[in-house]
């Protein structure tokens, strides 16, 4: 497998990005990170970019995350808000794991709010779903639509089998 290869390659599946545990708040819209490639004081923020930026990016799709390579003598992270307010967060000589709480302490939802979202996203009382455990088994029984073909024969000029089939000149 091609993606398995590299520095880390766990970084690349599905399961990963999946259990990154950074979610920003609604108000954010830009997640800004200023570090050197030098310097012992930049490796905690480098080793965050390596192991958490893209669960971050991942679980905030509507977030802009941009990074800013070798522009300032000191790391630090800026959050921007949609009301134009913005937040500095300096990470100067901090660990990974430092810098990953001090996040979700500051700018992420809380874990009640995460918890009232994930069973709103999950209500199944939508009229356009249909199946099992929905208020309608088959999209039959919705007017308008084409009855099951067990009850209701479909036509000829709908069937594959008719249009398909070559006819014999």
């Amino acid at each position: 497998m091609p993606f398995m290869i590299g520095r880390a390659p766990i970084r690349r599946t599905l399961n990963y990005l999946n259990a990154g545990t950074i979610i920003l708040k609604d108000e954010i819209q830009i997640f800004s990170i200023n570090y050197n490639i030098r310097g012992n004081h930049h490796q905690g923020i480098k080793d965050f970019i390596f192991w958490h930026i893209s669960q971050l990016q991942y679980k905030n799709p509507k977030v802009q995350v941009i990074t800013f390579k070798n522009m300032t003598p000191t790391p630090f992270i800026k959050c921007y808000y949609e009301n134009g307010n913005t937040m500095l967060i300096d990470v100067d000589d901090k660990s990974k794991d430092e810098i990953l709480m001090h996040l979700r302490r500051v700018v992420c939802k809380s874990k009640e709010l995460q918890k009232e979202e994930s069973i709103k996203k999950e209500k199944k009382d939508n009229p356009a779903n249909f199946g099992v455990g929905c208020s309608r088994s088959c999209i039959c029984v919705v007017p308008g639509q084409i009855p099951c073909p067990a009850i209701v024969p479909l036509p000829y000029h709908m069937r594959g089998k008719y249009k398909y089939q070559k006819k014999d000149d």
